[in-house]
């Protein structure tokens, strides 16, 4: 039995919670995958997966076994670049992920241009609106906003945002400018609970801090809804300058109370570096960190 074989199969087996997914994942039969994971647990004299006709789950000892079989390959595919030289061409499998409307904005058309670069590289993105961990999903690269906390990840930083009040034009004519933070109580207030930056009032200067607790008229469950509710002119919402940069610019939408914003937030690029980063990953968080550093909207 190849060991690292088997590690690999039951890998993908457990992150996609089904033997056809990880056969199709690793272009393999599934009869293939059945067998391999079946001699894995034979060896280990364990099981590692609880298997029913519906769903495929791991057991405690699998999720145990899952992040050592994670952290054997990281560290072989690391030896192998090493071994290869710092120069070798970039290759296999990259995953990454980033919040939903940064990674689309942003990301896809970094990932575009990084695979017509190198043909011999694929690469699976997640895009979530929650902190993915890195290293229980398997997940190579990671594009961060806000305040890191501590980590064994390597962290780059390139670029700021800002928490932005904003409105079209229209809703300020009809009903106000505000100018103050109490003003709001007065307005109809728009919450996307993919960022929660509205459901949470915190509005800070050089010498004043406030937070305030304001009735949301409409709440949404995604940011691209709650700029769509703002531009119709419905009301106040708060967002990420980056996901309202394009609005902001040519005026359909217009930011309020800039005094009161929060202290701005940084933009990471996390990942997990071993003895020697692989080429895939180098190469991509290089790409990346160039074009989110060059971009208008994030500096």
């Amino acid at each position: 039995m190849d060991r690292f074989q088997s590690m690999s199969v039951f890998v993908a087996v457990a992150e996609e919670q089904g033997f056809a997914a990880a056969a199709r994942r690793l272009n393999m039969s599934p009869p293939a995958v059945t067998r391999s994971v079946a001699s894995l647990e034979d060896h280990l004299g364990v099981k590692l997966l609880q298997r029913s006709t519906r769903y495929v789950r791991t057991t405690e000892a699998g999720l145990r076994y899952l992040d050592d079989a994670r952290r054997i390959l990281l560290e072989l595919e690391a030896a192998d670049a090493t071994a290869a030289g710092i120069n070798a061409t970039p290759r296999g499998q990259l995953a990454i992920t980033a919040p939903v409307l940064f990674g689309r904005l942003f990301v896809m058309p970094g990932v575009v241009e990084y695979l017509k670069q190198y043909p011999e590289v694929d690469v699976s993105v997640m895009l979530l609106d929650r902190v993915v961990n890195l290293l229980e999903e398997g997940i190579d690269v990671g594009v961060r906003i806000g305040k890191l906390p501590d980590s064994s990840m390597h962290a780059l930083r390139v670029g700021s945002v800002r928490i932005v009040l904003c409105a079209s034009p229209a809703y300020l004519k009809e009903f106000g400018t505000p100018r103050t933070v109490d003003d709001l109580y007065e307005h109809r207030m728009i919450a996307s609970r993919a960022g929660n930056h509205l459901l949470d009032l915190r509005f800070k200067t050089k010498d004043r801090e406030r937070e305030v607790q304001i009735k949301t008229r409409l709440t949404t469950n995604t940011n691209d809804s709650a700029i769509e509710a703002a531009l119709q002119g419905y009301g106040i919402t708060r967002l990420i300058s980056y996901q309202i940069a394009e609005y902001l610019k040519i005026g359909t939408l217009q930011a309020v109370l800039e005094d009161w914003e929060p202290d701005p937030m940084p933009v990471s690029i996390l990942y997990r570096e071993g003895r020697q980063a692989a080429a895939k990953v180098r190469t991509f968080v290089d790409f990346i960190a160039e074009q989110l550093r060059e971009d208008p909207a994030l500096n």
